[in-house]
């Protein structure tokens, strides 16, 4: 290959990347944000399937403080059909000021993933509305597994109006015995 071929594919594999991290057009993070109340359990309460959460229930997202000022990130699902735990653990630093609820995530270096809070109880932080860096990922997440059917439905209301496909949306199982395990 010559040298101009690699910087090439040099380029096109960090623009790749970079892409990734990004926004669905339209879609803005909040303000406000603020990392330290953010920090804790999260229960997926629906989300747009994908590859690597296929099939699973119970999926919690837990983050925590890091000493490099960056934030932990441990998910968690469980696979009914092969009666065991999945995690994947990974690390998350904001793309911009702290304040605004934009970060990338990284579970497998050095690929990084777009986490954007775009809606959020900011008095209570017990809910959130999050995107991926398309309109392909979208995960409502709550403090509890159950959230409120009011709270969800506006939060499913908001992504539409945002163009995501929620007709697609999944409502995570949260049943504490998995059947035939």
């Amino acid at each position: 290959m010559t040298g101009m071929r690699i910087k090439g594919l040099f380029l096109g594999l960090l623009l790749a990347l970079g892409a990734c991290t990004g926004k669905p057009d339209g879609v803005e993070p909040v303000r406000g944000f603020d990392a330290t109340r953010y920090l804790g359990v999260w229960y997926e309460v629906m989300r747009l399937d994908h590859s690597f959460e296929r099939d699973l229930t119970r999926v919690s997202a837990t983050y925590t403080a890091r000493p490099d000022g960056s934030i932990g990130v441990l998910n968690r699902g469980y696979d009914p059909k092969n009666c065991r735990w999945k995690d994947a653990e990974g690390r998350a630093v904001f793309q911009g000021p702290p304040d605004v609820g934009s970060l990338s995530v990284t579970f497998f270096w050095p690929f990084a993933g777009g986490y954007h809070v775009i809606a959020l109880d900011q008095e209570e932080y017990q809910w959130a509305l999050v995107s991926g860096p398309s309109r392909s990922y979208l995960w409502i997440l709550a403090r509890r597994a159950n959230l409120d059917p009011a709270i969800r439905a506006g939060l499913v209301d908001k992504a539409r109006g945002l163009g995501f496909p929620v007709g697609e949306l999944i409502l995570v199982d949260h049943a504490e015995k998995p059947a035939g395990c």
